[in-house]
């Protein structure tokens, strides 16, 4: 007998989570707010641990052509420019798979055809949560387009709408306004690969560290365009009705953070023309990610800052041990117990580090000065073999 899985949210956490059950037989139905799958958002890095999740789903034919394959991570001091480290990756060779680096917009474009290509997954827009609920035989959600009031029932009810989850504050584990600002907002911006610095022209991600702010970019799109994120400490204030992925840019702040910054940070900042912002939430770790019939994926579940590049990362890993603990599993409870057991403790770490990375990152005065002595005296190989615990699993 088939088995139904119900998905609030059409995101990336709810997509790949869609081909991760219908691969294993469930009939999946999706559920989303918005009228359409708009693509918006930053650039994004894939790391090997969730390119090994995409990989064995099959994914990967589909993705690949949209990103690059970083050659190194490159280091750099804000001040001067000078180079602090080069890591290179090889990924494959030390990880057995890819390190990519893509536009979350063509990530969801790929998983968004995989979704309309696969019978079994039904899309719904334009449809929004107004409840949801369990009993030992199934899992239901209440839900609303305009008017009109519907009700939708099956084997397991997955919660992947986002930071805001309404499947989050129905299981009491935080409402949606309780996420906290961390006192950190992102500035990104696309730029064609031919508009950017000579310096820029390399495939790798590069990552400059200064006082209270960092920048990374990388080459997006098969090489023809160039994702800048710059993060900066700053307040930010939220304005009626504004997407909280694409607000309106303070490029007045953005200057002033980056002002005793390097002639080619400067040239590079310059080389964008428009800015988008958004601030950057967290949420404590949960000590479970299912309660009975009903789990969380993404940033329902785990909000994490992006200094360890693992927002879609966890996403994904999320969707891989979600298909697998139900897998032929009879007692869906059980399997969401496992699969609980399972990404509570890594994705709480993963948050954890995250911030941890933050204040390295963004060091100032004698600290900033130990930092790089620390990186340029452990050298490559040390330095990469501190993400043996996030790349490996």
């Amino acid at each position: 007998m088939s088995r139904r899985a119900l998905i609030a949210g059409a995101g990336i956490g709810g997509l790949i989570t869609a081909i991760a059950l219908a691969r294993i037989g469930f009939d999946v139905a999706i559920f989303e707010r918005a009228e359409r799958l708009d693509e918006v958002g930053a650039g994004l890095q894939l790391t090997p641990n969730a390119t090994r999740v995409l990989d064995r789903l099959g994914l990967l034919p589909a993705i690949e052509p949209r990103a690059t394959a970083p050659r190194a991570i490159r280091i750099f001091r804000s001040r001067d420019g000078a180079e602090l480290a080069r890591l290179p990756l090889k990924a494959r060779e030390r990880w057995g798979a890819p390190y990519l680096a893509l536009l979350r917009a063509d990530l969801q474009s790929a998983l968004a055809e995989q979704v309309a290509a696969e019978p079994r997954i039904k899309l719904a827009l334009g449809v929004e949560v107004a409840g949801c609920g369990q009993d030992a035989a199934s899992a239901s959600v209440g839900l609303t387009r305009g008017a009109i009031r519907l009700a939708e029932r099956g084997d397991v009810l997955i919660g992947a709408d986002g930071l805001k989850s309404a499947i989050r504050e129905r299981l009491g584990l935080g409402g949606r306004e309780a996420a906290r600002f961390s006192g950190r907002v992102a500035f990104r911006a696309t730029i064609a690969a031919k508009d950017a610095p000579a310096w820029c022209a390399e495939p790798d991600v590069s990552l400059h560290l200064g006082a209270k702010a960092h920048l990374v970019h990388y080459p997006v799109a098969g090489g023809a365009k160039i994702n800048i994120v710059a993060v900066i400490e700053a307040g930010w204030r939220e304005r009626p009705g504004e997407d909280p992925w694409d607000g309106e840019a303070d490029r007045a702040a953005l200057d002033a953070a980056f002002a005793r910054w390097s002639k080619d940070a400067h040239a590079l900042l310059g080389a964008a023309a428009a800015w988008r912002a958004w601030p950057l939430r967290l949420r404590p770790p949960l000590p479970a990610v299912a309660i009975g019939r009903i789990a969380l994926v993404g940033d329902a579940a785990h909000p994490m800052l992006p200094f360890l590049a693992q927002g879609a990362g966890q996403a994904i890993e999320d969707a891989g041990v979600l298909a697998e603990s139900l897998a032929g599993a009879e007692d869906v409870a059980q399997a969401l117990a496992s699969y609980s057991r399972r990404r509570a403790p890594r994705v709480a770490r993963v948050q954890m580090e995250s911030e941890a990375q933050a204040r390295l990152y963004h060091m100032a005065g004698p600290l900033a000065l130990a930092r790089d002595f620390g990186m340029r005296a452990l050298g490559p190989e040390r330095l990469l073999s501190r993400y043996e615990w996030l790349y490996a699993a």
